[in-house]
């Protein structure tokens, strides 16, 4: 089954192929020479997934899918949130200011329980390119954000974010680990097994 996952994140896109392996050939926005940049104006991860899901769909009637994901800490109400990927603000992902402000915000506080969600959306084409259904996939992986960065790998908030149960961070657990347990990758396994249903 091919079908388009609507990111040109290279991190996401790498470990996405590799979580999904031989179930499905996944293209990136580049691939199908997409390069317009969808919004993400929801108030929610469902909202933020679907409306990037619904574009590519519409646009190109192939299967798709999108994913959004937050960092919800507990201290902050759930932020960053919707958020998290530009909590710094400014443009583009600046992964190292956004760790700044997380850990600044946090600085005095015992509270440090947060968690990764991740929602994907389906989209599924059917005859003549109309989308033939919708689906929703949700991974959650609980934890606590670090006083400060640790390890070397990853990306985003993984140096600063500790699984529970594990004494180390998303960095220092590194890419294997990672992809077997984390948010994005329990999303990815609901889909997957999901996709098998399909071909």
């Amino acid at each position: 089954m091919k079908i388009v996952f609507a990111t040109n994140n290279a991190h996401k896109l790498s470990e996405i192929r590799s979580i999904l392996g031989r179930e499905a050939e996944v293209l990136s926005l580049a691939d199908i020479g997409c390069h317009a940049d969808i919004p993400e104006t929801g108030l929610t991860l469902e909202e933020n997934a679907l409306q990037k899901a619904r574009y590519v769909a519409g646009s190109y009637g192939l299967s798709v899918f999108a994913d959004d994901t937050g960092l919800e800490v507990d201290a902050l109400g759930g932020e960053p949130g919707v958020h998290t990927a530009r909590y710094a603000g400014g443009e583009g992902h600046d992964s190292e200011a956004n760790m700044d402000k997380l850990l600044d915000k946090l600085k005095g506080t015992g509270n440090r329980r947060a968690r990764f969600r991740t929602v994907i959306a389906l989209i599924l084409a059917g005859s003549g390119g109309k989308p033939a259904e919708e689906r929703l996939f949700e991974g959650t992986v609980d934890g606590s954000i670090t006083t400060g960065r640790r390890g070397a790998g990853g990306f985003g908030y993984d140096k600063i974010f500790e699984p529970e149960g594990f004494g180390q961070t998303f960095a220092e657990l590194g890419t294997d680990t990672k992809n077997t347990i984390s948010h994005r990758a329990r999303a990815v396994a609901k889909l997957a097994a999901y996709l098998k249903t399909k071909v």
